[in-house]
């Protein structure tokens, strides 16, 4: 006889290879869209733990170094910042601009162009992103720096200056 107790217990699932994933760092992906500046490594995605809603790695900006403007279309990323400084502009131009440190989070909506800085010469930033579907949608922008343009005020716009952290 098939009661509703035994059938209960054929549907739950295997925990021992359906339930939690531990990827060692040695185990990240570099094998990612990447925006020049900055190497991304994927750690959770569908192909790697079975991931159905999110996606999730590591990325670094390398001292001295900044990302070219992109954007992810319609994801949304978090961003948090485990080492350094980092450096964000973001709008039409990259006209809005703050920093974030060790422990800050950092929210960039849909489509929102944006741009990671270094903000130390001496230092990489290393971060964990997290964004909220699986399709690594990089999409790079012809938009140029503010530093580049040839009147820029600052003697170095591209980093903090000493002492800031």
């Amino acid at each position: 006889m098939n009661d509703s107790r035994s059938s209960a217990r054929d549907e739950t699932p295997d925990w021992k290879i359906h339930g939690l994933r531990i990827i060692r760092s040695g185990e990240l992906d570099t094998n990612t869209p990447q925006t020049p500046g900055m190497t991304r490594a994927e750690a959770i995605s569908h192909a790697k733990v079975g991931a159905q809603k999110l996606w999730a790695g590591t990325v670094v900006v390398h001292p001295n170094a900044k990302t070219g403007p992109h954007h992810h279309g319609e994801l949304e990323t978090v961003i948090y910042v485990v080492r350094g400084r980092a450096r964000f502009r973001w709008g039409n131009h990259l006209e809005f601009v703050d920093e974030a440190g060790p422990g800050d989070f950092v929210y960039v909506p849909p489509y929102v162009p944006h741009q990671e800085l270094n903000a130390r010469k001496d230092q990489p930033v290393e971060a964990v992103i997290v964004r909220s579907g699986q399709e690594p949608i990089v999409v790079n922008l012809d938009i140029p720096s503010p530093e580049d343009a040839p009147d820029t005020p600052q003697a170095d716009p591209f980093h903090s200056p000493p002492g800031k952290r």
